[in-house]
């Protein structure tokens, strides 16, 4: 048995997954001036450990990243001061970690062996889901956050128009090539090939994966429209299965979702590595979807399923954030504790708050944070996703091709599907091949999968997909703006009656913490966010007098919204609170709880115990 299949089960307790520190590595790490870390559970390695763990993305060959130049100058690509604008956050070098000093969340993916050996750089978990909250001067590092100022669409234009321009300019290409060694022809004219193939696959991301009828700004994009454009068009060569991405939402806040029972907006999988199988197929995984067999390399890929389960073994430990008092202000105690009569009063029902409520139990006894999923004539948000093609499983309009022969039944052979349907199999193949790599014992296994039901098992069916997840409300004041689509700036406003909501507001790097939110003034952001464009609307989670869709408690006078927006910078009370994976030693039973919005309202969830 290898080394690593007999650690498995001990570094999934201790933390270290694989990756076990050399005594001393961390040595020469110091932490950058002016940034303030939150005691969330972790290390300065675990950090650093999640910042760079590869996922399997591999956008672009590592060296030449390192020597790209901007498009119109001669500054590198990967400086601080150019990934910095685009909302990337920059970090020192590291020996171990990060040598070549990259940005949070830019990861290196190193292939030994197939047809994509060599160095990548790509995408990794802390690229969009690791926050920065800045305050005069403090910048404060949320572990887990979600990157409200990282524009990803920008970046790959960006990179996009970078590639191209050293590709056709020979000055740039002969500063790539003098930078890299390259000086014979043989040598160049490799490397040209290797730059234009790079600048090829990142345009046609750009300019068919990601593209977009608006802007969709900083801190948000269509996910799961753009892993499906990704697979079903790109990467499978089939440009009829495009659809547009038209349906943003902002990355989540990652505490306290390894425990939870349904981890992203719309509650359509619960099974964690492979649900992060098929997020790393959406930003750069390299994969073979057109070779006819597996044994002729169908299903390969450069999916770091090992990596995976670092990430997700760390977040199992990850603490929600406390609100630091020393820069953001004093709690007002007495203010925060009205404010928690009213949430247990008017959000509690939907938003758990520790000890949670739990699950019955799933595999070994585990049990898991059950989250309220309001159906959307509830909740009256904006239901673009919802209604979006990726959903959509009564409509065949995705083109199969030679991948017909690995559907599911009943649609084994068919030519046209519907798209969640081909995505499946799709990202079931190069699961299977990603996994068996892996030679886990079942029991590494099962928990590799987070003890929920895995293929070929009858998987737990989704509560709904015409309906959103609500997050448990620790730390969630560290994450705006709010809403799934991330169209409310502020606490305070997502406490107000929907129609006195900004229709448009300035997306800031600075934080606000009198309404807890984004800067709105312009001052320290320029992007803005127009509440009127499809996919951005801001209704629905409206307190008001009266009933109907979006209307989900009574108006709040202005001394209950401060109240709440108090109370809410109160939660976590406790520094460094996990979560226990798994669920605590005498859990709050969720469907005993006449609390719980799902046992007030019975009948709105698929599937609920007897």
């Amino acid at each position: 048995m290898s080394k690593w299949k007999r650690s498995v089960s001990f570094v999934l307790a201790c933390g270290v997954f694989g990756l076990a520190s050399t005594p001393g590595s961390l040595a020469q790490y110091t932490r950058e001036p002016g940034v303030m870390f939150l005691d969330q559970g972790w290390s300065d390695e675990d950090r650093l450990r999640y910042y760079y763990t590869s996922q399997g993305s591999a956008a672009i060959p590592y060296d030449i990243f390192l020597t790209l130049e901007t498009a119109n100058g001669r500054e590198l690509f990967r400086s601080d001061k150019n990934v910095a604008g685009y909302g990337l956050v920059p970090h020192p070098a590291d020996p171990q970690y990060n040598p070549d000093g990259l940005a949070i969340g830019l990861t290196k993916t190193v292939i030994t062996e197939g047809p994509w050996k060599g160095e990548w750089v790509g995408l990794g978990c802390a690229a969009c889901h690791n926050g920065q909250l800045e305050y005069k001067g403090t910048k404060i590092r949320i572990s887990g956050g979600n990157a409200k100022n990282f524009d990803v669409l920008a970046f790959i234009a960006a990179l996009d128009d970078a590639l191209a321009a050293t590709a056709t300019d020979p000055e740039k290409f002969g500063r790539l090539a003098e930078k890299l060694g390259q000086q014979g022809s043989a040598d160049r004219e490799a490397l040209r090939e290797r730059l234009e193939q790079s600048a090829a696959a990142i345009h046609r991301y750009r300019s068919r994966t990601a593209l977009t009828p608006v802007v969709v700004g900083p801190g948000r994009m269509d996910a799961l429209g753009l892993i499906h454009n990704q697979v079903l068009s790109n990467v499978m060569g089939v440009p009829e299965n495009w659809r547009s991405a038209v349906a943003p939402v902002k990355p989540s806040f990652v505490w306290n979702m390894p425990q939870s029972a349904w981890v992203q907006w719309v509650p359509a999988l619960n099974d964690p590595v492979l649900r992060n199988a098929g997020q790393v197929m959406g930003v750069f995984a390299r994969m073979d979807l057109t070779s006819k067999t597996p044994a002729d390399g169908l299903f390969d890929s450069t999916t770091d399923l090992k990596g995976q389960l670092v990430s997700e073994e760390l977040l199992r430990r990850l603490a929600p954030p406390q609100w630091p008092e020393a820069v953001l202000g004093k709690i007002d105690r007495e203010k925060a504790a009205k404010g928690k009569q009213l949430f247990v009063t008017n959000c509690s029902g939907c938003h758990s708050t520790w000890p949670h409520r739990w699950s019955e139990p799933k595999k070994q006894g585990k049990q898991f944070i059950e989250n309220a999923v309001v159906p959307i004539d509830l909740i009256g948000t904006d239901a673009a996703v919802l209604g979006s093609w990726r959903f959509e499983l009564t409509r065949p309009t995705v083109i199969t091709g030679h991948l017909s022969r690995y559907l599911a039944p009943p649609f084994m052979g068919a030519p046209v599907v519907p798209p969640p349907v081909l995505f499946a199999a799709a990202l079931q193949g190069v699961f299977d091949k990603a996994m068996d790599k892996l030679h886990l014992s079942e029991e590494e296994r099962v928990s590799a999968h987070g003890y929920r039901a895995f293929h070929p098992e009858p998987q737990e069916p989704p509560p709904s997909l015409s309906a959103y997840k609500a997050n448990p409300a620790e730390g969630m004041w560290a994450s705006p703006p709010y809403l799934h689509n991330g169209s409310v700036p502020n606490l305070y406003e997502l406490l107000s009656p929907a129609k006195e909501r900004s229709k448009t507001f300035f997306i800031g790097r600075d934080f606000d913490p009198v309404k807890v939110g984004v800067d709105t003034s312009g001052a320290s952001g320029k992007f803005l966010f127009d509440t009127s464009l499809f996919g951005n609307s801001n209704i629905g989670h409206s307190y008001e007098n009266g009933s109907g869709p979006g209307v989900i408690g009574p108006l709040l006078t202005e001394e209950e919204r401060w109240a709440l927006v108090e109370y809410m910078k109160s939660i976590p009370d406790k520094l460094g609170q996990i979560t226990p994976f798994g669920g605590p030693e005498h859990p709050v039973r969720a469907w005993k709880d006449k609390t719980f919005f799902h046992v007030r309202n019975p009948g709105t969830y698929n599937g609920a115990p007897e």
